[in-house]
């Protein structure tokens, strides 16, 4: 049989409490964020899944949710592996923009195209700009041509999914639990692969932060259960709190 799959949108972060387009912008977790975190390993702790390998972005609002959470569960030794294919949905020239001001700038429909539509990119940065990724250290070793000034969530899942088939299926195939802290747009993507949700019907999902998303999965690695962890009046509650960040304006 293979592992089980845990899903964790990382925890608040600064930027989103601040309600700005964050994307690859590399922001750190609010207070609320760390006790997401928190929360989230006692959650795992509770239901008795042992992790056995974990992987992560390579921006630390995700990376401190998975300190945290090993660290809560005390299995800081799992093996962690860190991808820029798990990073959030790069935002292109919003990025760093606070949301209310650029729906008054564009309109609340464009803006809502921007955010929510499937494969639609915002306006991509400038080769030049210093925010593009090929500025980033982090990247220096990844194929420049790879390396996005805008996505959809079309371009993010067709990042997602080489590591899906190369790291992930593999660890879940040879009966490892696998652990994914990452972010709302990539596990979105990874959402819609493995519930083969529509291209419409993904818009309106919504996942919460740090609330473990549990999967167990048949031989093909096909859902054949999927719950959140927790109380579900929290749970309801963390939702609601995603959508209305989501329509915060």
């Amino acid at each position: 049989m293979p592992g089980k799959l845990i899903l964790v949108r990382h925890g608040q972060s600064v930027w989103n409490l601040e309600n700005l387009f964050t994307g690859w912008t590399d922001v750190d977790l609010s207070a609320q964020g760390r006790a997401e975190a928190i929360t989230a390993g006692q959650q795992l702790l509770k239901e008795q899944l042992a992790t056995d390998i974990a992987f992560t972005s390579v921006l630390k609002r995700a990376i401190r949710t998975l300190w945290i959470m090993l660290d809560e569960m005390d299995r800081m030794w799992v093996p962690v592996e860190r991808s820029w294919r798990l990073n959030e949905r790069h935002y292109g020239t919003l990025q760093g923009l606070d949301k209310a001001q650029t729906v008054a700038q564009h309109g609340e429909a464009q803006v809502k195209i921007w955010r929510r539509s499937y494969d639609i990119a915002p306006p991509p940065l400038r080769a030049d700009d210093p925010r593009h990724p090929r500025f980033d250290p982090r990247y220096a070793r990844v194929d420049p041509q790879e390396l996005p000034a805008s996505e959809s969530l079309k371009d993010t899942l067709a990042r997602v999914l080489p590591f899906w088939h190369a790291r992930l299926a593999p660890e879940l195939r040879a009966g490892n639990n696998v652990l994914v802290v990452a972010h709302g747009n990539s596990l979105r993507a990874m959402v819609k692969m493995l519930d083969e949700v529509g291209d419409s019907e993904i818009a309106e999902l919504n996942i919460p932060t740090g609330v473990p998303l549990l999967y167990e999965l048949d031989s093909a690695l096909r859902p054949r259960a999927s719950r959140y962890l927790g109380d579900a009046a929290a749970i309801a509650a963390a939702t609601e709190a995603v959508k209305r960040q989501t329509e915060k304006r």
